[in-house]
């Protein structure tokens, strides 16, 4: 049996040649990793247990859109918490919050429900990757503008090259898979 990190690793680093708007180059691709049920579970499982043994309480993940939601879920649900998504703009229901970001190619937003979280509540906040760190920036202060308590940014591959925690400050940040 392959080892569970191993793994996560192997299906997670199949190389991308060049993402579809302005020329932006990616590294690295999980959908292998979502393909494979095996390093997909391995994938939860190492989540799980990093989460379990750093946090006593958590009251939610939040999942930044789109590939925070495959991700998000499996793990709340196997940590029996909430799930929260954090979209594109215009894509929730009801009263939500707004903040804008900037991406490699142009400006963006991402709103939260304005009721998907009581302050002092704990969450962390998910995703795949992590690249410059504005939407993780982004997604950390809607968090924040409810006045919950985020514990940790978590995502499964960082490039650290572009240095995109920085952008979080203080934020606690894990990453999985670290690239340069």
């Amino acid at each position: 049996m392959v080892p569970p990190q191993e793994a996560a690793s192997a299906a997670a680093a199949a190389p991308l040649p060049v993402l579809p708007r302005g020329g932006v180059s990616a590294r690295l691709d999980i959908s292998p990793l979502l393909k494979d049920p095996v390093a997909f579970r391995a994938l939860i499982d190492l989540l799980e247990d990093h989460l379990r043994a750093s946090f006593p309480h958590i009251d939610f993940i939040a999942g930044l859109d789109s590939r925070g939601f495959l991700i998000g879920p499996p793990l709340a649900q196997r940590l029996g918490i909430g799930f929260v998504p954090i979209r594109k703009k215009g894509k929730l229901p009801g009263p939500t919050e707004s903040a804008s970001y900037t991406l490699e190619y142009g400006k963006a937003e991402l709103e939260i429900q304005s009721d998907a979280v009581e302050p002092g509540q704990k969450v962390v906040i998910v995703d795949d990757l992590l690249a410059t760190g504005g939407t993780m920036r982004a997604a950390c202060e809607l968090v924040k503008r409810l006045k919950a308590e985020i514990l940790e940014c978590l995502v499964i591959i960082e490039l650290k090259l572009l240095k995109g925690v920085e952008k979080l400050e203080s934020v606690p940040f894990y990453s999985l898979l670290q690239y340069d």
